[in-house]
């Protein structure tokens, strides 16, 4: 516990999707005196995400999908080029993006390696998001991806030259923060070409 903060009190504001908490706190500052202070925090769980590549080929996978915030934060289509990922909903993180990489990609991989976890927005969601990347071949496609029907996802599959996507990153078109990691983690570890 940090002894920096006390008297936590919570306020569930929304338990409609995801749960929603108003958080009031005292936080001693560095001068030693107390202030209260007062925060939203989003929990949603947590999540993994796994960057698929071919070595041989020069590629990854990715979707593309719709994603209601940022459509209105200003992305005019509201797609994002992301890499495969889900909450962990229960399993764990290896479970989770081996699942997801299969429901989203189409992609049955046995093996993956993690590489990070990390808080994508840590002044007001909760979660922590464990990433990983795994190699896939050609003979690891056990059908089409694109989602779970049932989830109402529509999701397209995009398995891209590694230059290209990493085109995509540096001119704008991947803006989500997990694919950019997962990204230059591949970049830095120079498997690709």
């Amino acid at each position: 516990m940090n002894p920096r903060i006390r008297n936590v009190r919570k306020l569930l504001l929304s338990d409609n999707w995801y749960t929603l908490h108003k958080v009031v706190f005292d936080y001693q500052m560095p001068d030693g005196s107390w202030v209260e202070q007062v925060r939203e925090s989003y929990d949603r769980g947590n999540g993994a995400a796994v960057l698929l590549y071919n070595i041989e080929k020069s590629t990854v996978i990715l979707i593309s999908q719709f994603r209601m915030p940022t459509y209105l934060n200003g992305n005019e289509s509201g797609m994002m080029i992301e890499a495969c990922a889900g909450l962990l909903d229960g399993d764990d993180p290896e479970t989770c993006v081996i699942k997801e990489a299969e429901e989203e990609s189409g992609f049955r991989v046995s093996k993956v390696e993690k590489i990070y976890e990390a808080y994508m927005s840590p002044g007001a969601v909760t979660e922590v998001v464990h990433l990983y990347i795994g190699q896939y071949e050609e003979s690891d496609r056990v059908g089409t991806g694109g989602g779970l029907k049932e989830e109402h996802e529509d999701i397209s599959v995009l398995e891209l030259d590694f230059s290209k996507a990493l085109d995509l990153m540096d001119n704008g078109q991947i803006r989500d923060a997990k694919t950019i990691i997962l990204l230059q983690h591949l970049k830095l570890l120079g498997l690709m070409r």
